[in-house]
């Protein structure tokens, strides 16, 4: 229940919040058009899926091939067959692992996005991926019904290892173009089409978007021709059968003869089919379709693999190209109709296929350098809209903020959408030797992050912020990067380390004479502190955090400090002072407009007055910091404010109210995940009741 001043290092600091942990097992993405020639593999993975495969057997499709064979397409049927068919009422999760990108989704991340998924809030993640596979297990073999999991694109055994389920009802799929042989599992190659489906595929592609389109079927030599040049490989034959789409002049024949000429091209992604020099290959596909584009339409597919992260926004390919966003979104279409772009995983985003993405990133055309350009100017657009999304998360009221973004609410949905991208770019720029952005981009997202408790992307890119201030020289952000190494090691309960990253940070800033960076230091260790039991060295710390933002004349500063501090009294039974510190932090926060400040500060105070007996007040305190939470939305402090309100009410035999509080408490904890503060709730419950219950016989005495 004690809420400390734990701010993130920048210009100023505001406490950890925990945010309500939504289930999300409604995953499967939806069917894909032009589906065919696969009634085989369809009837196998639906005898691997059903119930009738045996009671508690895992069953795992290893479903391999090459790339763009159409894997997740015939997994994604599969899945949908199966949830038609109510074998699994518990829902569908879907992660893509990634495995042939330049940075792959590691166990633990992946780990980490299906607990949330699967309810668990970020604040009891562990941190180990051992841990995370651990309590996965547990939560699945808690489920009332089956639930099924698609891993796709997985390129190793270790990758999805860690993400079978234990011994129960529930299925998993594993795309991967590799056959993965030492998973335990069900085999299932997919190869490339039929000659007879190729057609069939390009015929119902062609046929949807006009239906008395007969260019495929009524020239069955050229059509043959092209699916065998597309070496039936389903993603050639999508391009193929767009760029007749987008062409309503060109021929199938003409088509075919184009795209044969090309067949040498990315001999690497080559097909063999057997015949030799002449097989066919998606590079053909690729190189004609990219021949095909005008010049914006070209440059912007060459550019787009300069973006870091698995998708990229409209607003992010404008500013690679360096063009307005309406350009962009145009040049864009253009480019998601010849299916060399294809919808991200938010609406109004873009991902490229990988396997373009290689070809891409190997055209030999533009300008020297022009990637690197893009990137720059990614990277600069990144920075700025950080920092003014960075300004919004922090303001007090009555604080004039940049005009990139509407409010709160909007600079959080930028950085939700952005994220991925944003934390693969700090590790891309500090490699091409862009370490001022670098060490900048980190500092920018530290507030964000420790709002959305992602703890890991934390830690990466706050090490690379102190790594690149390093090599600048940069003591000021080396201390700064510390400081935010502390806080995401206290998130992760790392604490001895967070410890020891706070104590540099400070003797850095000590060094500098920078008092107000000291300070802050300062501040945040003393709850490290308290964490390790180190009670008088945390009241110590506290209290030097205190006198140094006094002299520094940083009225809200001192306030988290005398928050802190006051956290530490209570820990060594000093509740007068306590009380003292926590009035004092209370003034300023209202002083300030800083309401989540001004809660948290009287839900302490509360529990001090509690403890020198002064219990009307201390009622009084929790139940102004539950309405502020209440104003704030501030879910999992109200709990925890409830939970102080609930233990006082008890201490003067308010039982039935004491209840009440601790059942809401109960309803919050659940619905934000975390079950050892609803473990805590549940047995005050308990023992209320009996008190009260005992209390009415006496009564009746």
């Amino acid at each position: 229940m004690l809420v400390g001043d734990h701010g993130t290092q920048q210009n100023f600091f505001v406490a950890q919040q925990a945010a309500a942990a939504p289930v999300a097992l409604a995953q499967l993405p939806p069917l894909a058009a032009g589906f065919t020639g696969r009634e085989g593999e369809l009837g196998r993975v639906a005898g691997l899926l059903s119930p009738s495969a045996g009671p508690g057997a895992v069953v795992v499709s290893a479903v391999a091939g090459l790339a763009g064979v159409g894997k997740t397409t015939l997994a994604v049927h599969a899945a949908h067959a199966a949830r038609e068919a109510g074998w699994f009422a518990g829902g569908v999760l879907f992660i893509d692992l990634h495995g042939y990108d330049q940075e792959p989704v590691q166990p633990g991340q992946a780990l980490d996005a299906l607990l949330r998924a699967l309810g668990v809030a970020g604040e009891h993640v562990p941190e180990g991926a051992e841990q995370r596979a651990g309590l996965y297990r547990s939560v699945l073999a808690q489920a009332g019904e089956p639930v099924l999991v698609i891993a796709d694109n997985a390129s190793s055994e270790a990758q999805v290892r860690p993400l079978l389920p234990g011994p129960g009802p529930h299925r998993v799929i594993v795309t991967s173009r590799h056959t993965l042989a030492g998973l335990g599992a069900r085999l299932l190659d997919v190869t490339v089409l039929g000659q007879v489906a190729a057609v069939e595929l390009l015929d119902t592609v062609v046929r949807a978007a006009r239906p008395g389109d007969d260019r495929v079927s009524g020239d069955p030599a050229a059509a043959s021709r092209l699916a065998g040049v597309c070496g039936g490989l389903p993603l050639a034959l999508q391009v193929t059968a767009a760029l007749l789409v987008a062409d309503p002049a060109l021929a199938a024949a003409e088509l075919a003869a184009g795209m044969a000429d090309e067949v040498r091209r990315l001999e690497a992604l080559r097909y063999d089919d057997g015949s030799g020099v002449s097989a066919p290959s998606v590079a053909a596909a690729f190189e004609l379709s990219y021949r095909q584009l005008d010049a914006d339409a070209a440059r912007l597919f060459r550019l787009l693999p300069a973006a870091p992260g698995p998708d990229v926004s409209t607003q992010a390919a404008a500013e690679l190209a360096g063009w307005p966003a309406s350009r962009a979104r145009a040049v864009i279409g253009r480019l998601a109709r010849a299916h060399l772009v294809e919808p991200g995983g938010m609406r109004g985003r873009w991902r490229m296929h990988d396997l373009l993405g290689v070809y891409a990133r190997q055209v030999p055309e533009g300008s020297p350098g022009e990637r690197e350009e893009a990137f720059g100017r990614l990277l600069a657009w990144y920075l700025r809209y950080a920092q003014a999304s960075d300004a919004h998360l922090r303001a007090l009221a009555g604080t004039a903020v940049p005009a990139e973004f509407t409010g709160r609410d909007d600079a959080l949905g930028w950085l939700d959408a952005e994220r991925p991208g944003l934390i693969a770019t700090v590790a891309v720029a500090a490699a091409a030797g862009r370490h001022r952005e670098a060490m900048r981009l980190p500092l920018c997202l530290s507030e964000y992050l420790m709002w959305r408790r992602r703890f890991d992307d934390w830690l990466a890119i706050t090490a690379v912020c102190r790594d690149s201030a390093r090599h600048l020289n940069n003591k000021g952000n080396e201390a700064a990067a510390l400081t935010n190494l502390g806080n995401a090691l206290h998130g992760v309960r790392r604490f001895e380390e967070a410890v020891s990253a706070y104590q540099d940070a400070a003797a850095i800033y000590r060094e500098a004479d920078d008092r107000r960076g000291e300070g802050k230091a300062l501040n945040n260790l003393a709850l490290s502190l308290v964490e390790v039991r180190r009670f008088e060295e945390a009241v110590s710390a506290s209290q030097d955090a205190v006198a140094i933002f006094r002299e520094a004349g940083d009225r809200h500063g001192g306030g988290r400090a005398l928050n802190n501090l006051g956290i530490a009294l209570l820990e060594v039974r000093r509740f007068e002072e306590a009380v003292s510190a926590h009035q004092e932090a209370v003034a300023i926060f209202r002083e300030a407009g800083d309401r989540y400040g001004e809660g948290r500060a009287l839900a302490n105070l509360g529990l001090a007055l509690w403890g020198v007996g002064r219990f009307e007040e201390a009622i009084s305190a929790h139940q102004d910091a539950v309405a502020i939470d209440r104003e704030t939305g501030n879910r999992h402090s109200e709990g925890l404010a409830l939970v102080g309100l609930g233990l006082v009410l008890a201490e003067v035999k308010r039982f039935e109210e004491a209840i009440t509080a601790h059942q809401d408490a109960v309803t919050i904890f659940r619905e934000t995940g975390d079950q050892h503060w609803e473990s805590i709730a549940l047995g005050n419950l308990e023992r209320y009741r009996a008190e009260q219950a005992a209390q009415g016989k006496r009564q009746q005495q």
